[in-house]
């Protein structure tokens, strides 16, 4: 037992001696190491930037992709090319229409009626429709004749409705020909007046009207309105004598609605235009009566 340890304690000793001369003779190879270590610069071009060491390489630029027939880059980027000037038609081709010209350089095709002025006498035609609106009641006034050359509007002979009969007033007062004047006077009496009484069982008390003589072409453009003629009326409301008033509109209620109807469609004949609400939206708050001469006394109502 004695000398089993005395040869385990020799074994390590020796093992001992091993490790110290193996230590020794490593740190007697170990290398000198530098104080201080340069620090890598960053590859920098451009101006003002410092150059890259020479022992240091320097990545060559990507190649372009160049087309199979060009063997360096263009100096200079290429523009684009300019759009060709549109040739000139051949000889004898058709010109391209004109674009049509916006609604205020429309041209106002003339009206002969426009050249129209008042003689040195009233003609007899003038004295007679004059009589027959005092035969119904029809309170006016005689206007000086309106003329405007420049753009064609005239009346030779016009007239102030102030009332459309005996109990109807018109308001404001409504400037016209005679004509026009005599056709609303008896419309009232014949078509508005016994509508009211069937309707709302009361009398009607004035007329309000919109729009009577204006100098003026038409909204579209092309032609004189029959305005410029003293040749229309608009009418907007109807005021009766229990003080309902109807005015004349897209939507109106019952039975204010079945009323306008029925004098819409009675103006179908004795005027030539009848136009409202849901015909344009120039005429969505008045009626609009005329008496356009048309080919074979043909009516427009819409």
């Amino acid at each position: 037992m004695a000398a089993l340890t005395f040869t385990r304690l020799c074994g390590l000793a020796l093992s001992m001696a091993a490790v110290t001369l193996l230590a020794g003779s490593a740190l007697a190879k170990a290398p000198e190491l530098p104080d201080t270590v340069p620090v890598p610069q960053l590859n920098r071009s451009g101006p003002g930037s410092e150059a890259a060491p020479a022992d240091v390489p320097v990545p060559e630029p990507r190649p372009v992709d160049l087309p199979a027939d060009q063997s360096e880059p263009p100096a200079t980027p290429p523009t684009p090319a300019e759009k060709p000037a549109q040739a000139a038609p051949p000889a004898g081709a058709p010109t391209p229409p004109e674009k049509a010209p916006a609604a205020a350089e429309r041209k106002i095709l003339p009206d002969p009626r426009s050249a129209t002025l008042p003689e040195a006498k009233m003609p007899e035609e003038e004295l007679a429709c004059r009589r027959r609106l005092k035969s119904m009641g029809v309170d006016f006034e005689e206007h000086k004749a309106e003329h405007d050359p420049a753009i064609g509007c005239s009346i030779p002979y016009p007239i102030a409705l102030k009332t459309l009969g005996k109990s109807v007033a018109i308001g404001p007062e409504a400037e016209m020909n005679c004509a026009m004047a005599e056709a609303a006077a008896r419309f009232a009496a014949d078509v508005i007046e016994p509508a009211v009484k069937a309707k709302f069982g009361t009398q009607l008390k004035s007329v309000g009207q919109a729009s009577a003589f204006v100098c003026r072409p038409r909204h579209a453009g092309g032609k004189l309105s029959e305005h410029a003629f003293g040749n229309a009326l608009d009418i907007a409301s109807f005021t009766l004598a229990d003080g309902r008033k109807i005015e004349v509109g897209p939507a109106p209620p019952d039975p204010d609605a079945q009323f306008l109807d029925m004098v819409r469609k009675a103006a179908c004949g004795p005027f030539k235009t009848v136009l409202g609400p849901g015909s344009d939206a120039d005429h969505s708050l008045h009626f609009h009566l005329d008496l356009e001469p048309r080919r074979h006394g043909g009516t427009f109502c819409q």
